[in-house]
């Protein structure tokens, strides 16, 4: 089989495809807290780059994380505000916003509503997530819920 495509076209279809499985990963698992779409989009061996202290990367504790956002803030959804992609890795820079009705990392509701930002790098190999680094404003957040008191 000969392929007629170009390098080119071949990078991008690529390069569209890890732009189109980062959106299902935000819309489905980030603005709608489907874990079942956790199985679907992430690898096995998917490992995360910012787990709290003592606890595994793994697939497993980042659908525990996942559910805890969605305990604390029912209503949370994910917004992707830039994305670029190059090779096997996207980056997103994105807006998290949702109202506190639920406990917290051990903060009970405060019923206050929080808009926390970040950005992801996320490398994909075989069309699944194996791989993300996330840098977010805990802080912000923190000081938006009250925990933390604001700098004066």
């Amino acid at each position: 089989m000969v392929c007629t495509k170009s390098w080119k076209e071949v990078i991008n279809i690529s390069t569209e495809e890890n732009k189109a499985i980062i959106r299902r990963w935000n819309k489905e698992i980030w603005s709608k807290g489907k874990l079942a779409a956790i199985g679907e989009i992430l690898a096995t061996d998917f490992v995360f780059n910012y787990p709290p202290p003592g606890v595994e990367p793994d697939r497993e504790v980042y659908k525990q994380i996942v559910k805890s956002y969605f305990v604390g803030f029912p209503d949370f959804k994910s917004t992707i505000e830039d994305m670029v992609a190059e090779g096997d890795k996207v980056a997103v820079r994105w807006t998290g916003r949702g109202t506190h009705k639920g406990e917290f990392m051990g903060i009970a509701p405060t019923g206050k509503k929080v808009t926390v930002t970040g950005i992801s790098i996320i490398r994909i190999v075989g069309g699944k997530i194996v791989e993300e680094w996330t840098e977010m404003d805990n802080l912000g957040a923190m000081q938006q819920l009250g925990v933390v008191k604001a700098f004066e």
